[in-house]
């Protein structure tokens, strides 16, 4: 005969069911949840963070408690020197939850506005498309290759201009050729065998290739103790495959914004701008990755509206809130527009779509409809600290667009943490 369960063991399994229930959303388990596994600060730069009933301590931390008007618990964390520590949050004496603290002595950083504009040639020749040279016939695509690759050598030869790849087709024939070619960062080899086009006699290869990229974008910051720079917040890619281009050299150049494309709902506006037919070096580029360009100023940069610079916002101190963007679209120079932080995303490695932001000044939303393409890169400032740049617009919603950290910047241009 099966037997039930007594009334009373039935009562103190639902109490206890109740009181787990009860705990695991409790403003103390909440709090515990929602703390970062590390966090980034600058010396004698406070964060605060919603802590419940846990008790917070760290050696060379200071620590302050407080309430907000619904009576929730936050501590104030400062670095007081750099180096690393740990944050100990514990309840009665028990240790509940261990948080990385790192401290970064105060770096200032000449923030941008700037447009610039970008020149680049890539490491060997971009396919971004192919073609038949007789009817069903492609080398490169019966070889293997195709749109995204890039060439890197022909028959043992180095190649990187676009007339490389002709000549070096006319002088070899239709002999078969080893081709070595980079694909999603991995380099590798196939055999190609050029035919010759019956119509032309030109020897061919079937892959329609470029060498070269140029565009207007905007300076993020600059470094005057060591002249290096970061700018757009996203890669340079290829219009036709979306590829990374790859830098054999590159060069950024004083810009001249000319007229603007409004954005509109589903048609993101842009910045059209001049700066080759006077060219005026600034610099080179040394890296292009999907956090951005980055290298070493020639000519150093200035900002009338921050001449002495500003400290840097880590990731940590970000919220959401009233910022501010700085950008030139047209010829007043830098100019500083109003902008809200909606979303803040909490990352602990480089990643794109750190923030959202909404712009809320009626100038620029009467000039530009919010943010166009040839504004990313411009710097993004909070509570008096550089803390990012503006990288996308949303097409749907020209209002608004993404951010990136200037943590994850900063790494890029050091080359500490650069993902390629």
């Amino acid at each position: 005969m099966k037997k039930h369960p007594s009334p009373l063991r039935r009562a103190v399994g639902l109490v206890l069911t109740l009181l787990l229930t009860l705990g695991y959303f409790s403003p103390t388990q909440q709090a515990l949840r929602a703390l970062p596994a590390s966090l980034r600060l600058t010396q004698d730069e406070p964060i605060s963070l919603l802590t419940g009933m846990l008790r917070a301590s760290g050696e060379g931390l200071e620590v302050s408690a407080s309430q907000d008007e619904t009576l929730s618990q936050y501590v104030s964390v400062t670095g007081q020197k750099s180096g690393t520590s740990e944050l100990l949050l514990s309840i009665l004496g028990i240790p509940l939850r261990r948080v990385e603290v790192e401290v970064s002595p105060e770096k200032r950083l000449i923030p941008g506005g700037q447009a610039l504009g970008v020149a680049m040639r890539t490491d060997g020749v971009l396919i971004v498309g192919l073609s038949d040279v007789k009817k069903g016939v492609c080398p490169a695509r019966d070889c293997g290759l195709q749109p995204g690759d890039v060439l890197l050598r022909i028959g043992g030869h180095a190649i990187e201009r676009v007339a490389d790849v002709s000549e070096i087709a006319q002088q070899n024939g239709t002999s078969p050729l080893l081709i070595e070619y980079m694909r999603d960062g991995t380099t590798a080899h196939a055999t190609l065998t050029p035919v010759q086009d019956d119509a032309t006699g030109v020897v061919r290869l079937g892959a329609w290739v470029r060498d070269s990229t140029a565009g207007i974008g905007t300076l993020s910051f600059y470094a005057p103790d060591s002249g290096q720079y970061a700018a757009l917040g996203h890669a340079i890619t290829d219009g036709d495959t979306g590829s990374i281009l790859t830098v054999r050299e590159g060069r950024v150049l004083k810009a001249s914004i000319v007229a603007v494309q409004k954005g509109q709902r589903g048609v993101p506006g842009e910045l059209k701008g001049s700066f080759l037919q006077n060219a005026a070096v600034l610099g080179d580029i040394a890296q292009n990755t999907t956090l951005g360009i980055s290298g070493t100023l020639t000519t150093a940069v200035s900002n009338p509206l921050y001449p002495d610079g500003l400290p840097i916002g880590t990731r940590s101190s970000v919220h959401t809130g009233a910022a501010t963007i700085l950008s030139t679209i047209g010829t007043g120079g830098v100019q500083e527009y109003t902008v809200e932080v909606t979303h803040v995303s909490q990352q602990n490695a480089p990643a794109a779509k750190s923030m959202v932001l909404r712009v809320t000044d009626t100038r620029l939303l009467d000039a530009t409809g919010g943010i166009v393409q040839g504004m990313s890169g411009s710097p993004i400032i909070q509570d008096g600290k550089l803390i990012g740049a503006v990288t996308h617009v949303f097409v749907s919603d020209p209002t608004q667009g993404y951010g990136l950290y200037v943590d994850w910047m900063l790494s890029q241009m050091q080359g500490t943490s650069a993902d390629q």
